[in-house]
């Protein structure tokens, strides 16, 4: 059963198509990587997916509920969370008090049981050690897991991963592919946009590449990744190089 399904939405500002009528269909606990050059409109179309930015024309559905007109905030309630390509924790507060704030705002969760969302999320994400830590003086990975925690406390059914693996040393992002794969094992459904192509080979299912906004390739990851039209255009090498 499809948890997430777009059909032929599309997004312009002036002559800039930033998704030209996606299709897009996302599993009940399936993990869908998107990959395309900068600019391809791969951040526009989370954007479209969570509610940020209203699609010109198409339809979102999310479990069989036509979400197109509702807001971030209503898809948030509704199961739909994001992280973002830069991490933007409150840097005063700690981890703990960070991951809570997600609970208690995204999910509507009382103080009690905020703290027992925080709990379970600090563990899965594994920043347990890292609870009382004030955000602030984080490494980069830490930052990144936070992001991906704060999202989490929301209790979405659909995780958006917007570039999360950008900037980590090769150890940092085993960690990290780790923790994603430790959560799939939870049942969520995710969508992960990245550019570090291995790290999405070893968690997604399924891959897409989008390339000025237009959906060129989907299928096996590896099948795609060997495909004509990725290597001429994703990879900018002609196909016979």
């Amino acid at each position: 059963m499809a948890i997430l399904s777009l059909r032929k939405v599309s997004k312009r500002y002036g002559a800039i198509v930033v998704a030209d009528a996606i299709d897009l269909s996302v599993g009940d606990g399936e993990a869908l990587g998107i990959i395309g050059p900068n600019g391809a409109g791969k951040t526009s179309l989370f954007n479209l997916i969570a509610g940020t930015v209203s699609a010109d024309s198409g339809a979102i559905a999310f479990e069989d509920r036509d979400v197109t007109t509702l807001g971030a905030a209503r898809r948030c309630q509704l199961g739909i969370s994001r992280s973002f390509q830069i991490p933007h924790p409150f840097s005063g507060l700690t981890v703990f008090e960070n991951i809570v704030v997600g609970a208690a705002f995204g999910d509507g969760k009382s103080e009690r049981e905020a703290y027992g969302k925080a709990a379970e999320v600090l563990e899965l994400t594994g920043l347990a050690a890292k609870a009382n830590v004030v955000a602030g003086a984080l490494t980069l990975l830490d930052r990144k897991r936070l992001e991906m925690a704060r999202a989490l406390a929301t209790g979405p059914r659909l995780l958006l991963l917007d570039e999360i693996a950008g900037g980590l040393s090769e150890h940092e992002c085993r960690d990290l592919v780790a923790t994603i794969l430790a959560l799939r094992e939870t049942g969520i459904s995710i969508v992960w946009i990245e550019h570090i192509v291995h790290a999405l080979l070893a968690v997604v299912d399924r891959l897409m590449v989008i390339d000025f906004g237009r959906k060129i390739g989907e299928g096996e990851p590896r099948t795609v990744m060997a495909s004509r039209e990725v290597n001429e255009i994703y990879l900018g090498v002609e196909a016979n190089a």
